[in-house]
Protein backbone atom coordinates (compact mmCIF):
# COMPACT_ATOMS: atom_id res chain seq x y z
CA UNK A 1 0.00 0.00 0.00
CA UNK A 2 2.58 2.56 -1.06
CA UNK A 3 0.12 4.45 -3.24
CA UNK A 4 0.37 8.13 -2.37
CA UNK A 5 -2.82 9.79 -1.30
CA UNK A 6 -4.03 12.06 -4.08
CA UNK A 7 -5.31 15.39 -2.83
CA UNK A 8 -8.77 16.56 -3.89
CA UNK A 9 -7.41 19.58 -5.77
CA UNK A 10 -5.02 17.34 -7.74
CA UNK A 11 -7.91 15.18 -8.88
CA UNK A 12 -10.06 18.23 -9.74
CA UNK A 13 -7.10 19.57 -11.75
CA UNK A 14 -6.93 16.28 -13.67
CA UNK A 15 -10.69 16.05 -14.27
CA UNK A 16 -11.05 19.60 -15.62
CA UNK A 17 -7.53 19.80 -17.10
CA UNK A 18 -6.65 22.91 -15.10
CA UNK A 19 -3.65 23.83 -12.94
CA UNK A 20 -3.41 22.77 -9.29
CA UNK A 21 -3.73 26.43 -8.29
CA UNK A 22 -6.92 26.80 -10.35
CA UNK A 23 -8.26 23.60 -8.81
CA UNK A 24 -7.62 24.91 -5.27
CA UNK A 25 -9.37 28.16 -6.20
CA UNK A 26 -12.29 26.18 -7.66
CA UNK A 27 -12.71 24.03 -4.52
CA UNK A 28 -12.43 27.03 -2.21
CA UNK A 29 -15.06 28.89 -4.20
CA UNK A 30 -17.44 25.93 -4.14
CA UNK A 31 -17.06 26.08 -0.35
CA UNK A 32 -17.54 29.86 -0.28
CA UNK A 33 -20.79 29.48 -2.24
CA UNK A 34 -22.32 28.22 1.00
CA UNK A 35 -23.17 30.73 3.72
CA UNK A 36 -21.97 28.98 6.86
CA UNK A 37 -21.48 25.22 6.67
CA UNK A 38 -18.88 24.50 4.00
CA UNK A 39 -18.45 21.05 2.46
CA UNK A 40 -15.03 19.40 2.70
CA UNK A 41 -12.93 19.26 -0.48
CA UNK A 42 -13.19 15.45 -0.52
CA UNK A 43 -17.00 15.60 -0.63
CA UNK A 44 -16.92 18.17 -3.46
CA UNK A 45 -14.52 15.93 -5.39
CA UNK A 46 -16.71 12.83 -4.89
CA UNK A 47 -19.73 14.79 -6.09
CA UNK A 48 -17.92 16.17 -9.18
CA UNK A 49 -16.65 12.69 -10.08
CA UNK A 50 -20.22 11.33 -10.09
CA UNK A 51 -21.55 14.16 -12.27
CA UNK A 52 -19.43 13.44 -15.36
CA UNK A 53 -19.36 17.10 -16.34
CA UNK A 54 -18.51 17.56 -20.02
CA UNK A 55 -17.07 21.02 -19.29
CA UNK A 56 -15.86 22.83 -16.18
CA UNK A 57 -18.89 24.18 -14.28
CA UNK A 58 -18.71 27.30 -12.17
CA UNK A 59 -18.05 26.71 -8.47
CA UNK A 60 -21.51 28.11 -7.71
CA UNK A 61 -23.15 25.64 -10.15
CA UNK A 62 -21.44 22.77 -8.35
CA UNK A 63 -22.55 24.13 -4.96
CA UNK A 64 -26.12 24.55 -6.22
CA UNK A 65 -26.15 21.01 -7.64
CA UNK A 66 -24.81 19.65 -4.32
CA UNK A 67 -27.59 21.44 -2.45
CA UNK A 68 -30.33 20.37 -4.88
CA UNK A 69 -29.20 16.76 -4.80
CA UNK A 70 -29.22 16.73 -1.00
CA UNK A 71 -25.48 15.97 -0.78
CA UNK A 72 -24.90 19.22 1.16
CA UNK A 73 -28.22 20.79 2.08
CA UNK A 74 -27.04 23.99 3.71
CA UNK A 75 -27.92 27.55 2.68
CA UNK A 76 -26.17 29.03 -0.31
CA UNK A 77 -24.97 32.60 -0.52
CA UNK A 78 -25.98 34.77 -3.47
CA UNK A 79 -24.74 33.67 -6.86
CA UNK A 80 -21.78 35.61 -8.23
CA UNK A 81 -22.57 38.25 -10.86
CA UNK A 82 -22.70 36.89 -14.41
CA UNK A 83 -19.55 37.44 -16.43
CA UNK A 84 -21.52 38.79 -19.42
CA UNK A 85 -22.08 42.05 -17.54
CA UNK A 86 -18.42 43.01 -17.97
CA UNK A 87 -18.79 43.55 -21.72
CA UNK A 88 -20.75 46.75 -21.15
CA UNK A 89 -17.71 48.43 -19.61
CA UNK A 90 -15.94 49.01 -22.91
Amino acid sequence: MTKEKIKAFEEIARIFEISNESAKYFLNHVQKSFKVERPPHKLILEFVEKQNYKFKPTPYDVALAMKESGIWSYDLGSPPPALEDEEDLY
